[in-house]
């Protein structure tokens, strides 16, 4: 991961008028989020957003390209389910935006179904046993 020093700044613009964004940078890329939501990926001066099936068949369907990266010691890549910005978004910040808007929703539906496992994977608490009288 890579990024030059304007390029989160670009995004920043870009995306304004869908509101306050956090920036984080991490491994030498950048992550977006809101409200502790992550949505977004900046990678090697590439703008990606976190999509399902359908916005990643969509973002494919544009010519769009996979987040992926190398996970194994084997150097196999792995595709993550984060997409390109299409060409036509990346100088259209209205498209742009509807685009982030679709991706926070998906994020934020898949941090709840996350939120929702570990709280059913939690073991349950114990009864409190009443004291005994002395």
């Amino acid at each position: 991961m890579a990024l030059s020093r304007g390029f989160p700044d670009y995004v920043l613009e870009l995306i304004a008028g869908f509101g306050k964004v956090e920036v984080k940078r991490m491994f030498g890329g950048a992550m977006l989020s809101r409200g502790g939501v992550g949505f977004a990926i900046l990678d090697d001066d590439t703008f990606f957003l976190k999509a399902d099936a359908a916005l990643g068949a969509e973002m494919k369907e544009r010519g769009c390209q996979p987040w992926s990266y190398s996970v194994k010691k084997d150097g196999t890549v792995r595709d993550i389910a984060y997409w390109s910005l299409p060409d036509a978004a990346a100088d259209d910040p209205d498209e742009a935006v509807v685009l982030v808007r679709r991706s926070f929703a998906i994020a934020a539906k898949a941090a709840k179904g996350e939120q929702a496992t570990k709280v059913a994977k939690m073991p349950a608490k114990k009864a409190a046993r009443p004291k005994a009288k002395k």
